[in-house]
C-alpha cells in the first residue's frame, strides 16, 4: 500500500470536496479548484476526510494512487489556507515592477521582459533601498504558482560564478571558486 495514497485527508471547516463523474471539485474561502481522477482511482468523501483508494497492486494503479492523494491534498490546502512563493532579484540593476497582472522585469538585457500572468495569482513587488527587489505571488494553485515561478527564473537563472539572477528567497546558490592566478 502507498505510504502517501493511504493518508486519508482531513478537510477544514469551510471547504467542501465533491466527486462526479471522476472529477474532484474542492471549494473553499480562497477558491474553487477541480482535478479529473483516473477511473481506476476511487475517491470517497466521508465525514470530515477524504480517502483515495485503488482498485488492485498493478504497479500503475500503485503509482497513480499516491499521485492523486497528493494533488487533492494541494487543493484542500490550497483552497484553505493558500500558497505563496517569494522570487528575490539578485543584480545589479534588476528591477521588477507589476502593472496589473502584467510583470516588467530588467535583467540586464538590451530589452525589457513582459510577462502576463494568470488571474488566478496575486502578484506584489518590493523594491526597497539596498535590499534585493522582491517579487510576491500568491495563489490557490500550488501547479499554476509553481510554473509561473519557473518560467520567471528561465529570464535569469542563478549563475554559480556570482550568484546573479532570479532565485527564491533563501535558496542557497552551490557558489564556483573563479579562476586562480597561475604559478610560474
Amino acid at each position: 500500500m502507498s505510504r502517501i495514497g493511504k493518508l486519508p485527508i482531513s478537510i477544514p471547516s469551510g471547504v467542501t470536496v465533491s466527486v462526479k463523474n471522476n472529477t474532484v471539485t474542492v471549494k473553499g474561502p480562497k477558491g474553487e479548484l477541480s482535478q479529473y481522477v483516473n477511473p481506476d482511482i476511487t475517491v470517497d468523501v466521508k465525514e470530515g476526510h477524504v480517502e483515495v483508494t485503488r482498485k488492485s497492486d498493478d504497479i500503475t494503479h500503485r503509482s497513480l494512487h499516491g499521485l492523486y492523494r497528493a494533488l487533492v491534498n494541494n487543493m484542500v490546502v490550497g483552497v484553505s489556507e493558500g500558497y505563496r512563493k517569494e522570487l528575490e532579484l539578485v543584480g545589479v540593476g534588476y528591477r521588477v515592477s507589476s502593472q496589473g497582472q502584467v510583470l516588467e522585469f530588467a535583467l540586464g538585457y538590451t530589452h525589457n521582459i513582459f510577462l502576463q500572468l494568470p488571474k488566478e495569482i496575486k502578484i506584489e513587488t518590493k523594491s526597497e533601498r539596498n535590499q534585493n527587489p522582491l517579487v510576491i505571488l500568491e495563489s490557490c494553485d500550488k501547479q499554476l504558482i509553481g510554473q509561473v515561478c519557473a518560467k520567471i527564473r528561465t529570464f535569469r537563472m542563478p549563475e554559480p560564478y556570482k550568484g546573479k539572477g532570479v532565485k527564491f528567497v533563501g535558496e542557497e546558490i552551490r557558489r564556483k571558486a573563479g579562476k586562480s592566478a597561475a604559478a610560474k
